[in-house]
């Protein structure tokens, strides 16, 4: 098989401290690059041109139908997907390059390595954290509901297979971003069990399964070597969880 052309495919809204640095980090293995934006109030939109790739302007309906779109805009087929926080490395560069050479079956995972608060988190769960993020565009597409979307092949395709290297994920600044995002990603996930059907929520959710979250991501999946980052990451964690139930037994209670 001869060489494959690769689009990549970036999603943003007010991205200008990461996009620079994410779009630097693929122009060696790209052959298309097309950031998505839903109409950025800062610099994101300025910086991506400067860098001279495609912008496509499209207002924001959710995670999933963004993604689905931002595919569609690609010249080409095959698809490396990334988030404006997110920078490869040179090992995962090579991988892809090794993957556009020789394309095996509908896609490869890619491993994630996120900074926390400067700190590189490497327990507790946050690490391999392996996405589907290239893929052949006719096998699959972004499904899910409001939150967690993921790339779906179909039915009948080859397990993905994973790169080498590491996708370098620049998540939060600061405790107070994080508490901020989950604010509202526990808004957004209370909405989903809503729309999936959920009604009752019991004690066991409001007590029980933060505890267990906690107890999961700082003492059996070692978070506790990740120093205050892991703490951190596993108190606000569990917090989260208590959140989405409780925003959900407001529903209920509505």
């Amino acid at each position: 098989m001869p060489t494959v052309s690769l689009s990549v495919v970036i999603i943003t809204y007010n991205e200008e401290r990461n996009i620079g640095r994410c779009l630097d980090a693929v122009r060696a293995i790209a052959d298309d690059i097309v950031v998505v934006d839903s109409f950025s109030t800062d610099a994101t939109v300025a910086i991506c041109q400067e860098h001279g790739v495609r912008v496509v302007q499209h207002a924001f309906e959710g995670y999933v139908q963004q993604k689905n779109f931002a595919t569609a805009q690609a010249y080409h087929d095959y698809v490396l997907q990334l988030d404006a926080d997110e920078v490869l490395t040179d090992e995962l560069r090579q991988s892809i390059q090794a993957a556009k050479q020789n394309w095996q079956g509908g896609g490869y995972t890619l491993a994630r390595l996120t900074n926390y608060c400067g700190s590189w988190v490497r327990h507790g769960g946050w690490y391999p954290d392996r996405k589907l993020r290239l893929y052949d565009r006719r096998r699959g597409q972004w499904e899910g509901l409001l939150l967690h979307e993921r790339y779906e092949l179909q039915p009948g395709q080859p397990a993905p297979l994973p790169l080498t290297g590491d996708a370098l994920h620049y998540s939060y600044d600061s405790v107070e971003q994080h508490v901020s995002q989950l604010n509202r990603f526990t808004s957004i996930a209370a909405d989903e069990l809503w729309l999936r059907g959920r009604r009752r929520v019991s004690w066991f959710h409001l007590l029980l399964k933060p505890w267990w979250k906690f107890t999961h991501g700082y003492f059996l999946r070692l978070g506790f070597l990740d120093g205050f980052a892991g703490l951190s990451i596993a108190v606000i964690s569990a917090w989260g969880v208590f959140l989405k139930f409780a925003k959900l037994k407001t529903k209920e209670a509505a």
